[in-house]
């Protein structure tokens, strides 16, 4: 998994989600816009982070964040009780 970019800047982030009020548009294939990076930062339990440009699955905690390319497509998946939210940088 790729890095941050080290001239990137934090501008917003979204609300905390849970495994129910996860939005259902992130449990699908989705991208960022060009120019933006995104960070999955977990607070408690699990993710399946999957990038599907190349394929790869990781899972993530709240030791491994998930570092989202802009215009790469992606998904998550909650493995059981999870609390999380991503943080947006450009």
């Amino acid at each position: 998994m790729k890095s941050l970019p080290d001239n990137v800047v934090a501008y917003k982030k979204t609300p905390e989600f849970d495994e129910s009020s996860l939005p259902k548009g992130l449990l699908n294939n989705h991208q960022t816009k060009e120019g933006v990076w995104g960070k999955i930062i977990l607070l408690e339990g699990k993710l399946l982070y999957t990038i599907n440009e190349p394929k790869e699955e990781i899972y993530l905690d709240a030791n491994n964040s998930g570092v989202v390319e802009p215009t790469v497509y992606h998904q998550v998946k909650p493995l059981g009780k999870v609390r999380f939210y991503v943080e947006f940088y450009r």
